[in-house]
């Protein structure tokens, strides 16, 4: 068995037809806390290590949006990894197909794109230090 090269699910994010009326929506009947961006992050603490601080954002996009590629994939869920690079490394070795822009870095952390077995686009995310 492999060692996990994903550490846990760092979002969920969803096409919509209007993302503010639906986050509302969600923030009404749900109680989502909606931040300004139009999404919201769930505060998570790792169980072996209870100090370690984690979260996992939820956020629908403009059915438009070209963010999960292009075509028609309606989702694309977003994989926390602990090294970008190694697991990057490790799939290019196995031939998974990864976006050729490489690893876009940000206040956010480091994200990268890669597709699954059936083609749907996969976002891996290295939080920054402390996230």
């Amino acid at each position: 068995m492999k060692k996990a090269r994903v550490t846990g699910l760092g979002g969920i994010f969803f096409k919509v037809k209007n993302a503010t009326k639906l986050a509302a929506w969600y923030q009404k009947h749900l109680g989502l806390p909606i931040e300004p961006w139009g999404g919201c992050s769930f505060a998570w603490r790792e169980a072996k290590n209870p100090k370690k601080k984690g979260t996992t954002v939820w956020s629908p996009f403009p059915r438009d949006t070209e963010y999960f590629g292009k075509g028609q994939q309606g989702h694309m869920i977003n994989y926390r990894v602990a090294d970008l690079k190694k697991v990057l490394a490790a799939l290019k070795k196995e031939k998974v197909w990864i976006d050729p822009k490489g690893i876009e870095k940000s206040e956010y952390g480091q994200f990268a794109w890669i597709k699954d077995g059936e083609g749907n686009r996969i976002e891996l995310w290295q939080p920054p230090k402390g996230c």
